[in-house]
Formats: C-alpha cells, structure tokens, sequence
C-alpha cells in the first residue's frame, strides 16, 4: 500500500513530527511504500474563495499545493500528524485542507490515522482538532478514519521520545496492511 504522511510541525523534529517518521517506519517494516510531506516546508497560500477551480478543478494559486493534491489523490493511507494549537488544529494543517477544495472528490476511498500532540496531558485537549479532521473526511468520498494517536502532555521538543505514543505509532503504523 501506498503510505503518505503529512506532517504540519513547524519545527522538524517535533513531537508530532517524530510520530509521524516512527508512524512511517512502521508502515515500511510492513512492506507498504512511504512518503512524507513537511508542511512547514511548502509555500502554500491561503484559499482566497476565488472560485476559479470550479472549471478547472486547478487551483489558481500555483504553489506547493498542487503536487501535494497529487501525492493525496495516488495514497491509499493517508497520516495526518499536527501540534494542537489553542485546542485547535495548527495554520499549516488548516490551509492544507482549505486548498483541497479544487480536487477534494478525487482524495477517494482512503485510510486515514490521526495523529495529535499537545501540551495539555488529557486526550479531550484535542477535541476540537479531531472534529476539525472529521468535518474534512465527511466531505471526502469513501474516506475512513482508522485511528488517532494521542502524544497529549508534550510540550518540549522530544519529550514525545518518553511518550508512550512514540512505541505505539510504530506498531500502529506497522499494522497497516493487516488492518
């Protein structure tokens, strides 16, 4: 299967980050093939609800969001990985999502696995973010929501390394074929 990840950490190496690669080495230990994407390196505007991809269905926009959608549409599992930010989802995640807009009814049929840091120690710090993620999967044909992953209570850089999420992104991410 074809495993793509989407990590919205500001800072490589982050905590959401680090889930995120241990997520996709599971993945790979399994056969399946894996791809990352770090937003926090892509040029990627806001949807300015121009409307110009009604047409089209291409953005009129041309920046990193184009070949994102691209490697979106080819996955079968798609990993979203992001920091909560005021109980919310971060800016990076939030503008990748708005600009799907354009070609959302081709992200079809695919897994998808949650997964969410925060300071805060209780998973309910995260409530918010996950119905932000569920209101983008309602909106996407055929999508599953197979699983969320809680490094809750982190809040410096590597403190998810002493996070008992860090040993279970790996097995969850290796039991993707088998799910």
């Amino acid at each position: 299967m074809k495993v793509l990840a989407i990590s919205a950490s500001p800072r490589k190496g982050g905590n959401s980050d680090v889930l995120c690669d241990q997520f996709l080495k599971g993945a790979a230990d399994s056969g399946n093939a894996t791809k990352k994407i770090n937003l926090a390196g892509k040029k990627i505007g806001p949807c300015v609800a121009c409307y110009g991809c009604a047409k089209s269905h291409r953005c009129v926009q041309k920046d990193d969001m184009e070949q994102i959608l691209e490697e979106l549409i080819s996955a079968d599992v798609i990993v979203l990985a992001m920091p909560v930010y005021f109980y919310s989802m971060n800016a990076q995640m939030k503008i990748m999502i708005d600009r799907c807009f354009s070609r959302y009814r081709e992200i079809t049929n695919k897994d998808f696995y949650y997964i969410i840091t925060a300071a805060d120690p209780e998973h309910s710090a995260a409530d918010e973010t996950i119905a932000g993620l569920r209101g983008y999967l309602r909106c996407l044909p055929g999508a599953n929501e197979k699983g969320i992953l809680y490094g809750t209570g982190t809040w410096d850089k590597g403190d998810v390394y002493r996070h008992p999420s860090f040993e279970k992104a790996y097995e969850v991410g290796k039991l993707i074929n088998k799910a």
